[in-house]
């Protein structure tokens, strides 16, 4: 029997769907399949040893940073099996990545690909790699096999005022998506295009995860509402099937602009909070990275789910070439004149642009000013402020975040506004408007994004 050994290093605090949906296929296949989490496990050399497919789950730059030295040492513990990189990050880095030894690399809709490749691998004929120029697939999802993963209990929980801890689970009622933003990495790999699980394949995850103790699920969806009609009725039969049950979902400002009739639905239906890629307050950062909304967009989207009930945990892009120390203010400004500060985690302040291969802007006239050349340990083109003053903000922004971790986010943020603002040459006091505390906004306790 064929052994396919398949790895995640980092899913932000989530049970890897990455690892569980495949599984299911390649069991299904009669594939024997061992599920490992490096981020709350060892991998153990006896299955290293064992198998005769190795993949790792690539959907983030962070995860495949990870995965490089492992994929060094599994190559040297087993040289006679098949290495496979997938997910979004494995295409991105395909020549690095075959430079480590990995024979196939697989973007999106992966399932039924590995599933033929480790089915190849038991039958005898040499796996072929699939080209990379064929039309991305529509598959017939199946519900993810998520037996040998970590239980929820070892990973994220979401907090909540006057309520004990939940237990956060994952899954995706949809991939890819329809837009285009220039910074983003599921575009490289679905350019425009997107995909919806049905139903009740999303719902019979939802199910095995609440059985195991899970309280609160986070929607993977890059924009869930890609397909309204679908996300409507997702979170209705949610509802109806556990109507003790929270969860969270992605969507762009655009979107709750423009589906802010189906706002007060997702509160109905237990919506904890909707994070958005707010990504810059500053109009022309949002016009180069193609965001598709403007600062009065965010704000009125702000008043919208304000109106639903609802709460919105904005993520940034806070240093990018065009940010100023001046715009960096106006950034924190900003964010508390919307009384967002409870809402954002404090790592969203130090978040810095990445320029991975494939991103969109790596052709834009400034940004080709300032990179170096590609770093094959970093995943990244490096970049440099034209201010130095910027780059030096960054750093002790990054530092601070990193040395209050367990400080309230309130104290955080007054930290990085008496920073940034003395940076500027300026005193200006930090106005304490009334508004819930952070124990009244719903919050994960891993909020990393990257």
């Amino acid at each position: 029997m064929t052994h396919a050994l398949l790895i995640a290093t980092y899913e932000m605090g989530r049970q890897p769907f990455g690892l569980a949906s495949p599984a299911a296929w390649l069991r299904d296949a009669g594939i024997e399949v061992a599920c490992v989490d490096l981020a709350r496990e060892r991998l153990p050399d006896d299955a290293v040893m064992r198998a005769q497919l190795v993949a790792w789950y690539l959907p983030m730059h962070t995860a495949t940073r990870l995965a490089l030295p492992e994929i060094r040492a599994v190559r040297r513990l087993n040289p006679a099996a098949h290495l496979c990189g997938y997910g979004l990050y494995a295409p991105l880095n395909g020549a690095l990545l075959r430079g480590l030894g990995v024979q196939s690399v697989l973007g999106g809709e992966f399932e039924a690909d590995l599933t033929a490749l480790a089915v190849a691998l038991r039958d005898g004929p040499p796996p072929l790699q699939p080209a990379g120029d064929l039309p991305l697939p529509h598959l017939a999802f199946k519900v993810p096999d998520r037996q040998g993963l970590p239980p929820p209990a070892r990973y994220a929980a979401l907090y909540e005022s006057g309520r004990s801890k939940r237990q956060v689970g994952y899954t995706e009622a949809s991939r890819g998506c329809k837009h285009t933003c220039r910074h983003c990495p599921v575009v490289p790999v679905y350019q425009g295009r997107f995909r919806v699980v049905p139903p009740d394949v999303v719902l019979a995850d939802i199910r095995t995860q609440v059985e195991a103790g899970v309280r609160h699920i986070t929607f993977g969806d890059p924009d869930f509402f890609n397909g309204p009609t679908h996300a409507v009725e997702v979170v209705q039969r949610l509802a109806a099937a556990f109507p003790d049950l929270t969860y969270d979902v992605t969507i762009k400002v655009e979107h709750l602009l423009v589906h802010a009739d189906l706002l007060a639905t997702l509160r109905q239906t237990g919506c904890a909070f909707v994070t958005s890629a707010v990504e810059s307050f500053d109009d022309r950062v949002l016009q180069i990275l193609d965001k598709g909304h403007t600062r009065d967009d965010v704000e009125q989207a702000v008043a919208e789910c304000r109106t639903a009930g609802l709460v919105l945990a904005p993520t940034f892009v806070a240093f990018t070439p065009w940010t100023t120390l001046e715009s960096y203010c106006g950034l924190l400004e900003a964010i508390a004149s919307l009384d967002l500060v409870p809402a954002v985690a404090p790592i969203q302040l130090a978040i810095r642009l990445l320029l991975p291969e494939g991103s969109g802007l790596l052709v834009h006239e400034d940004v080709a000013r300032i990179i170096g050349r590609f770093q094959a340990d970093a995943l990244v083109y490096p970049w440099r402020h034209p201010d130095p003053r910027v780059d030096a903000l960054h750093g002790e922004v990054m530092a601070l975040v990193a040395q209050q971790v367990t400080a309230s986010r309130r104290t955080v943020f007054e930290a990085i506004w008496a920073l940034a603002h003395e940076r500027t040459g300026s005193r200006c006091p930090l106005t304490k408007p009334e508004r819930p505390t952070r124990a009244a906004i719903p919050y994960l306790n891993e909020p990393w994004y990257c």
